[in-house]
Order: structure tokens, then sequence, then C-alpha cells
């Protein structure tokens, strides 16, 4: 297996031991498949962070954990690689720990071993539970500095949050939805939660559903949950809403699995009078070129990348006054002035 690269830096950006590292690359007996696969996928990440590293002084290794579907996580893993080689001399290395859905003790245990085996900084989208939060502080305790991202945990030990106001996302999607409703007769909206564990999208609901009772009393609001952006288990949901509920009409999607939603509507034969979605990921771009969703409400995520990256360099780097974040601003975005992709 060729490579430029110490050992030690492949076992710590596979998360494993060098001995094993060595086993693996010198094509040893005894290595399971998935070990060898963890190897090779750490080389491939260290060649693609290489370019921005040449010439650099302090490398800074941190590590991204997020509980998220696919394609926000490659929204997400885009967005970092992009902005890393704009901190020279102070580089980062980012190593990704992606799953589309975990437990919060395989989270935890996750937060453990990343903080045992060391660490400059943790960037992390999780559930707003009592294990992490408990994770986080040993993590803090140890030393090592953790940003949140996208979704908060305000009662934790991290040192910042990365992301958009939520709960003003939220309000935004209520005067979109109310207004078009509004004129259109009325109806009820299906809100579409990933999982009711994330702070984020707990804010969102709150602010969409403020906004709505104060100025839009008439529209109504049908909630499914813990379908955890996916595609089957949140097409059933919303096969299952609205099989039970004829006036749904509308659609704010908190949570993603967007493309099921509309199947959905698609197989019940009902139309969608508007649809509002979050985040500019792939399947969004599509949908909403392809006229299926009205608007995306959507932050830039190379800005949280670069708020996270400063938030950990003011505490790795000693700085007499910490990086506080600023949030992201949040844009409507319609067919007709929709980014070009990165």
């Amino acid at each position: 297996m060729a490579h430029l690269f110490l050992v030690k830096d492949i076992a710590f950006q596979a998360g494993l031991s060098t001995a094993t590292v060595d086993r693996v690359l010198n094509g040893r007996p005894g290595v399971r498949r998935q070990t060898e696969m963890r190897v090779k996928a750490a080389i491939a990440e260290l060649e693609k962070q290489q370019p921005g590293a040449m010439g650099s002084g302090r490398m800074l290794a941190i590590d991204i954990v997020m509980e998220t579907p696919q394609r926000f996580s490659d929204a997400v893993r885009a967005a970092f690689e992009a902005e890393m080689a704009t901190f020279l001399p102070g580089i980062f290395r980012c190593r990704f720990h992606f799953a589309e859905v975990m437990k919060p003790a395989e989270l935890v245990q996750l937060l453990d071993r990343i903080r045992l085996r060391g660490t400059h900084g943790i960037v992390l989208k999780a559930p707003d539970v009592a294990e992490v939060a408990a994770a986080v502080a040993r993590a803090d305790a140890a030393g090592i500095p953790v940003v949140t991202l996208v979704t908060d945990l305000p009662n934790s030990a991290r040192i910042a949050y990365a992301g958009a106001d939520n709960r003003a996302a939220g309000e935004t999607a209520a005067y979109l939805i109310g207004e078009f409703l509004g004129s259109d007769g009325g109806g009820k909206v299906l809100v579409t939660l990933s999982s009711g564990r994330f702070r984020g999208e707990e804010e969102r609901e709150i602010g969409f559903r403020r906004v709505i009772r104060a100025h839009y009393p008439d529209i109504g609001i049908t909630e499914i949950s813990e379908g955890h952006g996916t595609d089957v288990a949140t097409g059933t949901l919303a096969t299952a809403a609205l099989a039970a509920d004829p006036a749904i009409n509308a659609v704010y999607s908190i949570g993603g699995g967007n493309r099921a939603v509309l199947a959905a509507f698609d197989m019940a034969e009902r139309p969608v009078r508007v649809f509002v979605a979050h985040d500019l990921d792939a399947d969004n771009r599509a949908l909403l070129a392809a006229r299926r969703i009205g608007f995306v409400l959507h932050h830039d995520l190379k800005t949280d990348a670069r708020s996270a990256f400063r938030a950990i360099m003011s505490r790795a780097t000693a700085l007499p006054r910490a990086v506080t974040p600023s949030l992201s601003s949040v844009e409507i975005v319609t067919p007709y002035n929709m980014p070009a992709a990165d």
C-alpha cells in the first residue's frame, strides 16, 4: 500500500494503533477487511489534506463527530476541507466520524475514545442529552475544546457554537408558509424532524409554531419525528401522516428526507402547496431546480467551519481572549437565486 506518510500520522487519522497500521501496510495476516479499509480511507484523507499542509507551521489535528444523514455530512466534509487551507501556518488536519444514526452510548464511547487518544479539538453535532454533555465535560477537563456545530449543547462545557440562529430560521419558514397558505385558503403543515433529541431542530420548531400561532392561527400543524432524516423511515412516517389527515397540503422539513416526503405525497395523489426545506445539499439542489420544493433556508457551512477552526485555534494557541463565533446568516434560496455548487 503506497504512501508518503508516517505510520503514526496514518494511525491518528484512522483511529487505530501504530501496530495495527504497520500490519496493514506490510500485508501481514490477521487483519480484518474493515481495518484495511479504514487505513486506506485514512491515507486518502491525508492525501487530500497534504497540499494545504505543505510548508505550514504547527499542525492542529481535530475530530469532527456527527450524527446526521450522509447527504448533510457530505456537505459538511466539503466545507471543512475547503476551509482548512485558509489557516496557514496553523494548519488543521481533520478526521471525520459520521454516522446516520448513533445511540447515545455509542456516541459517548466515541467521544471518550477520542479524548483518551488525544486531539486538539472536537467539532460536534450531537443530541442534547445528559450523557453527551457529560462526555463533553470530560473532554473539556482534559484540555480538549469542543465546538458544537449547527445544533447546540448550551448546558454543556462546549466553548462555542458554530451555526445559524435556528429559532429565527423556524420563524422565517413560518412566514413563508403562512403568507403562501394565507392567500391560498389555508391548510395544514407537515413538520418533519429527524429527532426531537436535537436542540437545533427543537428551536426551529419552536420558532415556527410561535409565528404560526401568533400570525396565522387558521393554519394547522402535524408533526412527525424520529425518522433520523433517512428516506425509508421518514417516508413511512409521512405516508402514515397523510393517510390520517387529508388536510395536510404543505411541508416544513426540518430534518430532511425530502425525496421520501414528496414520494409520499405522490403516492397519495396529493398536491404540496408549498414546501420549505433546510440546507443546499445535493438532494435539495436537485429538488429545488426541478421545482419540487419552493424554498431552501440555507446558511454557509464554510462560515461555520471557519468559526469552529477559530474557536479551537484560540484555545490551542492560548490567546488571551477566546473567540466567540457569530451566528451564520440564513438565506432564502429559490430556483432563481440558487448559488453555484462548489
